[in-house]
């Protein structure tokens, strides 16, 4: 009688135990410490909801950065990317949250140093020969100095969080070629995409010699670059001027958000 009991309490004791966690539902271990750095691809120009705080660095809560933090809430979280960073401001000014804990780095960054919005600027005001020669010079920088330039930052900021997964993002092509399109030629559509292709090679093969993850997003863009008819970038926007050529929303939530989450 008294086994019989014990077994009845045990049983009670189980279901309770069983019906509590059905309720509570399952736990979620916290995602790691997340550092975001780089350019005004990540800060998020163009996207809209601007951190006001951020100033001229243009941070966006609409940005990957913060799509990643909102879905996978990390332990800890820090944006200090900033619009116009090169590898030097990286190096300089962005890398104190990071630190032996940190366990996902994000970055976007070697298109200032390329000289990218004055290539766009003389692309737009320029004539195609002009276009042609201030992209080859952008080019020669890309293959020549570039390089050197990245393993510095990448360098750093592997000596200041050793443990993280360290997630290097690309370029978009800007425009989809073959397709009639007002504005600018034919010969300044392919000559930019071109850019965007040096670019991206040379900052994939430094990301791979230093153990990184480079995460192409000229796949999820496209047929959405300017020209597609579903742009997920800006053309010339004249207030603020700074958007131009940058990622919209959507552009982060569909572009680079997906490539960071597939590679983080």
């Amino acid at each position: 009688m008294r086994r019989t009991k014990s077994l009845s309490a045990l049983a009670t004791l189980i279901l309770a135990m069983v019906f509590s966690l059905a309720l509570s539902g399952p736990a979620h271990a916290a995602g790691p410490a997340y550092v975001a750095l780089g350019d005004s691809y990540s800060s998020g120009n163009g996207a809209g909801n601007y951190d006001s705080a951020s100033g001229n660095c243009h941070r966006s809560f609409s940005a990957y950065p913060y799509l990643w933090k909102n879905t996978h809430a990390p332990s800890s979280f820090a944006d200090t990317s900033c619009s116009g960073a090169a590898t030097t401001d990286v190096t300089n000014s962005q890398l104190s949250p990071l630190n032996s804990s940190t366990g996902l780095v994000s970055i976007t960054i070697g298109g200032n140093d390329a000289g990218f919005s004055d290539v766009i600027t003389t692309c737009v005001t320029g004539s195609d020969s002009d276009c042609v020669n201030r992209v080859n010079q952008a080019e020669s920088y890309a293959q020549n100095t570039l390089p050197a330039r990245l393993d510095a930052t990448y360098n750093a900021i592997r000596a200041k969080a050793p443990n993280a997964k360290v997630v290097v993002l690309g370029y978009p092509h800007v425009y989809t070629l073959n397709v009639f399109c007002v504005g600018l030629s034919d010969t300044k559509h392919r000559k930019i995409d071109e850019a965007s292709d040096v670019l991206d090679s040379v900052i994939a093969n430094r990301a791979s010699a230093h153990g990184f993850v480079f995460g192409d997003v000229r796949t999820t863009f496209k047929g959405h670059e300017l020209c597609s008819g579903d742009n997920w970038l800006h053309s010339l926007v004249v207030s603020p001027s700074w958007e131009s050529y940058h990622p919209t929303a959507t552009g982060h939530t569909s572009g680079y958000y997906p490539v960071l989450n597939a590679n983080s």
